[in-house]
């Protein structure tokens, strides 16, 4: 057998079997050349084709593959995983919390989103949260979108000037920004019709929306955020299923059997459940501060409303849910 067909060989063995020491390849290929060379023949000729045989065998362009030396007996490995860990955001501030959930900028209710702001300011909020769906990104939604309301470029100068007023309503206390299913809209925009620029960092949505002259946080990815030891989430985090039930945060506790704060339902609602050792769950929605008869839902459920939570050192909490009336009146439910 001549040498070139060897060679051959030893490619061939090396590219079906990637992950097999040279000892193993080696013997290989003496059985499947039928004795034509020695084992440690073989073995040499399996470690330059895998750029294992010093500087020339690294540099030649012959070789099949350049990969790590085994160890003898080595078996197959596991793949490395490329699952990222998913941690909560840590809002750590005690005092109260304001909580403001879907206003959908620039379909927000002014005397709805007046109202809760002038509560906040009233009760004096430690932080502020903004639960999700502060936008409304309708321009870029895959829904079909009536033309004459076509207008991203001021969709975004809106959302900047609601930031620039919260910031001067509430000078100095953290900002947190929870992207909900409607900021999601930017990234998957961006993924469909912008790829190759996805992933610069300028492209994110806290550069566009001028986060960091308004001293704004983004917490991204669904990731609760921790106030005390309750999480918050948006409410789109739990997936599809149950997704309009008679009692919004009866059906937060039996998609996630565990004490929550959501918005994303635009209700105001809250349930209570004890286990058998008396260990009580208590979930909440709040309502939403966005027009309630939009286009594509001019019949509903919705209410207006927010949400305060006040949280001690321990990390023990109260919650209290408000509601808005029409006229704009608070009324804590």
């Amino acid at each position: 057998m001549k040498g070139d067909e060897v060679t051959q060989m030893a490619r061939e063995l090396i590219r079906k079997y990637p992950t097999h020491p040279a000892r193993s390849l080696a013997r290989r290929l003496v059985a499947e050349s039928n004795g034509a060379i020695t084992l440690e023949q073989a073995r040499s000729r399996i470690r330059f084709q895998c750029g294992q045989c010093g500087k020339k065998s690294k540099l030649s362009s012959n070789t099949a593959a350049k990969r790590d030396a085994r160890k003898p007996g080595q078996g197959i490995e596991m793949p490395k995983s490329k699952a990222e860990p998913w941690l909560p955001y840590v809002l750590e501030t005690t005092g109260i919390v304001g909580i403001l959930s879907d206003i959908h900028v620039p379909y927000h209710n002014e005397l709805a989103l007046g109202a809760a702001v002038q509560h906040l300011k009233k009760v004096g909020i430690d932080a502020l949260i903004l639960n999700g769906d502060t936008c409304d990104f309708y321009t870029i939604s895959r829904w079909i979108k009536n033309p004459k309301k076509r207008d991203f470029r001021g969709e975004l100068d809106a959302v900047r000037q609601l930031l620039a007023w919260l910031r001067q309503e509430f000078p100095g206390i953290p900002f947190i920004f929870k992207a909900g299913n409607h900021e999601e809209r930017w990234a998957h925009w961006l993924w469909q019709h912008a790829p190759e620029i996805s992933d610069d960092p300028r492209m994110g949505l806290d550069q566009w929306l001028d986060f960091a002259k308004y001293e704004i946080e983004l917490v991204d990815d669904q990731r609760p955020i921790m106030v005390g030891e309750l999480p918050v989430l948006h409410g789109h985090e739990k997936g599809k299923g149950i997704s309009s039930p008679v009692n919004q945060a009866r059906g937060a506790f039996l998609r996630l059997h565990h004490t929550v704060l959501e918005g994303h339902g635009h209700r105001t609602s809250g349930h209570a459940e004890s286990d058998m050792w008396h260990r009580e769950t208590f979930c909440w929605s709040t309502g939403c501060l966005c027009d309630l008869t939009p286009e594509y839902a001019r019949c509903n459920k919705w209410n207006w409303g927010f949400a305060t939570v006040a949280v001690d050192e321990s990390g023990s909490f109260d919650v209290d849910n408000y509601r808005i009336s029409k006229k704009g009146e608070v009324r804590s439910s």
